[in-house]
């Protein structure tokens, strides 16, 4: 067998979505050598555009909210534009089977008020966190031994105000509240600047999307990364760059061998030397990485426990966006076994129209396609009206089913485990560095959540290099 040649960088990173690709973007601009290995075929992680109708449409992360500033400045710099998210017109809610257009029906005043006590309480718990190191808040085993069902169940929720919370369970983790710890979700919420503005469309974490799709940011930045050109760069490393690019596509790192003051990344095909290692792949897909010498224990503990829910969306397009027709958004939430939530993320009123669904991946993945898409429609047709059977396009992409890093959108974290391994989410494992969304103390689960953790990462290695000088 040939031995693969050998590339020497300053920082080998893992993983080219948003945080691996902005810790390379930090690193280059600072004159370090970097190169950035990518498993899948393409950048991005869990940012995913497909297509619809003819219209590129957001199968992963999608929103901006107001105060994501990282991603902001990210998307100036390289000259994409936000749209706001369609947000005209009345909500449709359907509980138990019972559909209720916002403002001309209502639930009962007492599942307001339910609602509203049961929420009020969970913001009162996660404005007491603490957002750095949340583990030692006083309370955090008692919050953490329990999951956020069972907090449910002791504050007496009504059975409606239960099938609300399923709905934010499922689309934030993925997961229903019994999977989820109470704690985890404090915590969350508590990233994200509170629980109404988790949940809002306009000022809050569903405002803007990238005019496009939200993968033009990955790409665009991974293109800017291999043109980066140091000021005090020699004629030798120019042309090395423009022999070696910086982005390698269908690298899956199979070890991390740590030697002396040297670490190596390789690949069935590919063999890195670098200084540092930063790796951007989520706790539980950390595992698939073979490092030696071994990680510490409580590292392996943190990417048996901190697992990834599962959600799929599906998209359905129209001629036109009719529900507009009928003073509704397109915003629809439900307690059904397959659609929970549904936008209108069409291009225009002129069409097509196109509905963004949500869908519980236990209700959904394991069916055939025609199977998902009859349920689907089915359940639009009940929100929406007949018009919503006379569909012109379909199509759906499942996280749980993910061939290549299975999951999402964020961690699905279960009772007892934050307590226990939260600590190590990112700490520096020798000469290896972790990044990633969920690694962020603000914004955790959002690609500002990414860029953040990407910017923290590149900091500590470079005060690292800095010191071996």
């Amino acid at each position: 067998m040939t031995t693969p040649a050998t590339r020497t960088v300053d920082v080998a990173i893992v993983g080219a979505g948003l945080s691996g690709l902005t810790a390379a973007d930090q690193l280059a601009r600072d004159g370090y050598e970097v190169v950035v290995l990518e498993g899948r075929d393409r950048v991005g992680g869990r940012i995913r555009t497909t297509e619809i109708a003819g219209v590129p449409v957001d199968a992963g992360a999608t929103w901006a909210a107001p105060d994501h500033t990282a991603v902001r400045e990210l998307a100036a710099r390289l000259g994409i534009e936000f749209i706001p998210q369609f947000h005209t017109g009345k909500g449709v809610i359907s509980l138990g089977g019972k559909r209720r257009v916002e403002g001309l029906t209502a639930p009962a005043p007492w599942v307001m008020a339910d609602i509203a006590r049961v929420m009020s309480a969970l913001q009162k718990r996660a404005d007491d966190l603490p957002l750095e190191s949340p583990w030692t808040h006083p309370s955090a085993t008692r919050f953490d031994a329990m999951s956020f069902g069972e907090w449910l169940r002791r504050k007496r929720a009504l059975k409606a105000t239960r099938s609300f919370m399923r709905m934010v369970c499922l689309v934030h983790w993925g997961a229903p509240p019994s999977d989820v710890s109470l704690f985890n979700v404090m915590r969350y919420i508590k990233t994200l600047g509170g629980l109404e503005h988790m949940l809002a469309v306009e000022g809050g974490d569903q405002q803007d999307r990238v005019l496009g799709t939200a993968h033009r940011l990955a790409s665009a930045l991974a293109v800017t990364l291999d043109s980066h050109v140091h000021a005090d760069a020699s004629v030798e490393r120019i042309a090395a760059d423009i022999d070696a690019p910086r982005v390698l596509l269908d690298s899956p790192v199979e070890r991390i061998t740590t030697s002396d003051e040297r670490i190596t990344v390789e690949t069935s095909t590919r063999r890195i030397d670098a200084r540092y290692v930063i790796v951007t792949a989520s706790p539980m897909h950390r595992s698939t990485i073979d490092f030696t010498p071994a990680l510490p224990d409580r590292h392996y503990g943190l990417s048996r426990s901190w697992r990834l829910g599962a959600l799929s969306k599906a998209f359905v397009a129209y001629d036109r966006p009719f529900w507009r027709d009928h003073g509704l958004s397109g915003e629809g939430m439900s307690d059904d076994d397959t659609v929970f939530l549904t936008f209108d993320v069409s291009p225009d009123a002129a069409g097509p129209g196109i509905l963004m669904v949500f869908c519980d991946a236990r209700g959904f993945d394991a069916h055939t396609p025609f199977e998902r898409r009859r349920r689907v429609i089915e359940h639009l047709a009940h929100l929406y009206g007949d018009q919503a059977r006379d569909s012109i396009d379909y199509t759906d992409f499942s996280w749980g089913n993910d061939s290549f890093a299975p999951g999402g959108p964020n961690p699905a974290v279960g009772p007892k485990t934050w307590t226990s391994f939260g600590p190590y989410l990112r700490e520096p494992a020798g000469r290896v560095h972790w990044a990633g969304s969920e690694t962020a103390d603000k914004f955790s689960g959002t690609m500002n959540g990414a860029i953040l953790s990407g910017q923290r990462a590149a900091t500590e290695v470079v005060t690292r290099l800095e010191n071996e000088k």
